[in-house]
């Protein structure tokens, strides 16, 4: 799994960069709206990054930050909306505003994604607004606990991908993830341990 790439910005189109990594050239799809953030060709980037494998092809898709992403991820659950319209809507609604358009239901600002119908918007409304509590663990909405973070967002993608609840991976970042440490264990040692708290959990 690659959660992140860091390098120089080589090359950038309408939606799309090319990295630099220790001699490798990676392109990512991007919002168009990440574009404006990234700087001119030959900058230092950190891009978000999500994977995306079919028969045919391999896709890398990059966002300036985890709620960017965490956001990708959620339309990506939605029926009908595939990463060109995730990418599309993302291009004009903030992860912020986003959440906001689910939470009232407004499908106008939804629609006001080009390729976005009334229907469309609908949809995103629907099988959303069941799942904000998610969201809101990525560090999309505001909520009482402390700020969110890149680790919260690293391992909670990890726990959605195995197919856990809101609230087993809740449970698991708060029990798991420390922000105050000043050298934080890697992912893969936070996913092993998140997956036993949740198995003690679960006896």
């Amino acid at each position: 799994m690659i959660s992140s790439i860091q390098g120089i910005l080589e090359a950038r189109g309408e939606d799309w960069v090319d990295v630099a990594i220790g001699g490798v050239s990676v392109r990512a799809q991007v919002p168009s709206s990440a574009l404006s953030g990234l700087g001119s060709v030959g900058a230092h980037v950190r891009l978000f990054t999500h994977l995306m494998v079919r028969d045919d092809s391999i896709t890398l898709y990059g966002f300036r930050s985890a709620e960017e992403k965490a956001a990708f991820t959620a339309l990506l659950g939605v029926s009908g909306i595939g990463p060109r319209l995730g990418l599309v809507i993302l291009s004009v609604l903030s992860p912020a505003d986003l959440v906001e358009a689910i939470e009232q239901g407004d499908t106008g600002a939804l629609a006001r994604a080009p390729g976005v119908g009334k229907r469309s918007a609908s949809r995103v409304i629907v099988e959303l607004k069941g799942k904000l509590d998610e969201l809101d663990i990525a560090g999309l909405t505001a909520g009482p606990t402390r700020a969110p973070t890149i680790l919260d967002a690293e391992l909670t993608a990890v726990l959605q991908s195995l197919g856990y609840t809101a609230q087993e991976i809740r449970l698991a970042v708060s029990a798991v993830v420390n922000p105050e440490l000043e050298e934080p264990p890697p992912l893969d040692e936070r996913v092993r341990l998140a997956l036993a708290t949740l198995s003690e959990g679960g006896t």
